[in-house]
């Protein structure tokens, strides 16, 4: 006589509860992207060595580089660079960044433009980037934009002629052309290899124009971006003792009053031309005179009076000074926080000038002698990750040729180091994604590789 067929057994609950996390985490990207990140983050928090002399003066060093930065930086470079890319996107006509830089644009003229850029913004990595996000979402082709990028911190009269002056004529020389080349080169690169997308972008953006666009007259607007320029590169004016030429001497010594007379015009164009409300412009002004004249020797509390006038002149400026605001608001949420995690993770690996971090700074003089193509490659990579203020990247240069570096490598660092940052990639990455983040970052990185390593030959 035969068995009744039995019913299969139901799942045990341990089973159904795998069953269903298997199906929600590991059928959706995200989920699993998620929990891959947090066992990272919890393994990092396991096998963290706190205690070790080592790792705690890293940790230390990173604060200290945080705080550093937010002290010298983000206030005089960022906070205008803010406003300037907030003003790009309200002010400049997206006819005018499209037909100058736009994928259609004449391509000598545009990168042209944009490769030359730098000799007059005496920028680092990072406050380039709200300039370069403010043309790249007005309008301009991805080659055009590129270009400007590298250009704005690499082609820095400054810096150059203090190369020159410090390292030799031969290293500023070839600093000063390789820059140039490699915005033209890079830029051109990657505009050719994303033309499919940047034709589909050119698509997207017919027919679209910010408010605030129509009836400005040109000259207006092109003094008013002259002023705002003015403003950041007078802020970010080296000191005297940076250079024996009598002109940057007496612009430094100077440096506070042309950059209030440049707040002064500005307040001028906004309120007789503009037609902006005039009594929250005259109050900043006095306040800013009046902190000027009690507190000489703390210049950044006038400086930092004037930012909070015009912001508070801008809110209550209905139409197109509002929308300056929120636009300049809006690259702030993008980009600072990126910054300040980058600049914090840049201390802490690599430390300041003359300071320890995790990794020994005899490594990297190590790795960096002679003039061969792991020197020079080593030496562009670590100029990609570590973050350059502007001009410091002499001084720390000067140093390692004075502990065995080879010309070769120094070149390769100079040419990658005040371009690219760890800070840098990760708020580029924010606008333009992985991908061209990371193609970006491997030409940077090929041609200082190529031009130190000729360099290095021809002059060992």
């Amino acid at each position: 006589m035969s068995r009744p067929p039995t019913a299969p057994l139901a799942p045990s609950r341990f089973v159904r509860a795998f069953s269903h996390v298997r199906e929600r985490v590991f059928s959706e990207p995200r989920e699993l992207k998620w929990l891959l990140g947090a066992l990272a983050i919890f393994g990092l928090i396991w096998i963290m060595p706190v205690g070790t002399a080592r790792f705690d003066t890293a940790i230390l060093e990173g604060l200290a580089l945080l705080r550093w930065y937010a002290r010298e930086h983000v206030l005089l470079c960022l906070v205008p660079a803010f406003f300037i890319a907030g003003a790009i996107a309200v002010y400049l006509g997206k006819d005018t960044v499209m037909t100058y830089l736009g994928p259609q644009a004449n391509k000598f003229a545009a990168y042209g433009v944009a490769s030359v850029s730098g000799s007059i913004l005496a920028v680092c990595s990072c406050t380039v980037l709200p300039l370069f996000g403010g043309i790249y979402r007005r309008g301009a082709g991805l080659g055009p934009a590129v270009a400007f990028l590298y250009s704005g911190p690499a082609i820095n009269v400054l810096a150059i002629v203090l190369t020159a002056k410090v390292l030799g004529f031969e290293l500023g020389l070839a600093r000063a052309l390789s820059a140039v080349l490699f915005a033209l080169v890079i830029g051109f690169i990657m505009g050719w290899l994303y033309r499919r997308e940047e034709r589909a972008r050119v698509e997207q953006q017919r027919g679209f124009i910010l408010t605030g666009e129509a009836g400005r007259p040109l000259g207006e607007t092109a003094l008013f971006f002259a002023l705002l320029i003015a403003i950041l590169v007078f802020a970010n004016w080296v000191p005297a003792s940076a250079t024996e030429s009598p002109v940057w001497h007496a612009i430094a010594a100077a440096k506070w009053i042309l950059t209030a007379l440049a707040g002064l015009g500005l307040a001028l164009l906004l309120i007789w031309r503009w037609h902006w409300a005039w009594p929250p412009l005259a109050i900043t002004a006095l306040v800013v005179a009046l902190l000027a004249w009690l507190l000489p020797h703390h210049p950044e509390l006038a400086f930092t009076a004037g930012m909070l006038g015009l912001t508070l002149s801008a809110a209550f400026q209905p139409g197109d000074g509002q929308d300056w605001l929120a636009q300049t608001w809006d690259f702030a949420k993008l980009i600072l926080p990126l910054l300040l995690i980058g600049v914090l993770l840049a201390g802490i690996l690599l430390g300041r000038p003359g300071h320890e971090g995790l990794i020994p700074s005899q490594w990297i003089n190590a790795a960096v002698g002679g003039n061969g193509l792991g020197a020079n490659l080593f030496a562009a990579v670590a100029g990609a990750l570590m973050y350059f203020a502007t001009l410091t990247e002499v001084p720390i240069v000067q140093g390692l040729l004075g502990a065995g570096m080879g010309k070769g490598p120094a070149l390769a660092l100079l040419l990658a180091g005040p371009a690219l940052s760890l800070p840098n990639l990760l708020v580029i990455r924010g606008i333009l994604g992985t991908e061209k983040t990371l193609v970006y970052a491997l030409l940077v990185v090929i041609m200082a590789t190529f031009c130190g390593l000729v360099f290095g030959t021809v002059f060992p």
